[in-house]
């Protein structure tokens, strides 16, 4: 894909992972269409780009509901036009043990509304914005690029029953998309990100951060922006697609 011009749409745009992608992305000529939750996030993310002399427009969306998706890329589509690429990044976390158990009695299990809310907006919303955006792509003529964020988390991860299904689903979802798609002229690849430094995993207790870092055989946690190079690279070559790029400094769980 030439970035130049191209028009690339990114959920949880507005802040962290998302926020970097588009700093990248726009450098590279694209306009981005940030989507997320909050308007008052995606003002500061729209003005901290626009200072960058990056086109951006914000987009209040929530990608676990199927209206206001629609309505957003809709939205999308007519006032920058046709999304040529997107980044299905936004997710949340809900961590608990499937059960917490003592001496044989089970003191605490994950709730359906922890399953629930992480599957909806992890999994249900990376389908229902690669619906729009095929669309798009398809009926356009011209094709376009899915990126997918999955996890190191997809292969299993104590504490994460909901969010490994989903991202695990995630992977799932990519190379029957760019079985399906390719047709089409529209590429699909994904990212699976190990730890980060973001904001999730600012709120962590130092030692906790440092224990990390030393299971990583690169010795440290990786930066937003090796993320945002993953995804520019899935972007531009042409010949990527139905394959997870692993940006996780070695680590495996």
């Amino acid at each position: 894909m030439q970035m130049d011009e191209a028009v690339i749409a990114i959920t949880g745009g507005a802040r962290g992972l998302g926020l970097s992608m588009a700093s990248l992305l726009g450098r590279k000529g694209a306009r981005l269409a940030l989507l997320d939750l909050e308007q008052e996030a995606l003002d500061i993310a729209v003005g901290a780009l626009r200072d960058e002399g990056i086109e951006a427009r914000s987009y209040v969306t929530n990608v676990a509901d199927e209206v206001s998706v629609a309505q957003a890329f809709g939205a999308i589509a007519e006032e920058m036009g046709t999304v040529a690429g997107l980044v299905n990044n936004a997710g949340i976390t809900r961590d608990g043990l499937l059960i917490k158990a003592k001496e044989g009695k089970v003191e605490k299990t994950m709730s359906l509304t922890q399953w629930q809310q992480v599957v909806d907006v992890n999994l249900t919303g990376v389908f229902l914005c690669g619906r729009e955006a095929a669309c798009q792509m398809v009926e356009s003529g011209q094709g376009g690029v899915i990126v997918n964020i999955s996890s190191i988390s997809r292969a299993g991860n104590m504490g994460q029953s909901n969010y490994a299904a989903a991202k695990a689903g995630v992977v799932a979802l990519t190379v029957t998309w760019a079985k399906e798609l390719a047709r089409h002229g529209v590429r699909v690849g994904a990212v699976a990100p190990g730890f980060i430094e973001t904001e999730m995993t600012s709120a962590m207790r130092p030692e906790v951060l440092e224990k990390i870092a030393r299971g990583i055989p690169l010795g440290a946690l990786g930066k937003p922006n090796d993320i945002a190079e993953s995804v520019a690279f899935i972007l531009e070559n042409d010949y990527f697609t139905g394959r997870v790029i692993e940006c996780d400094g070695g680590l495996r769980i």
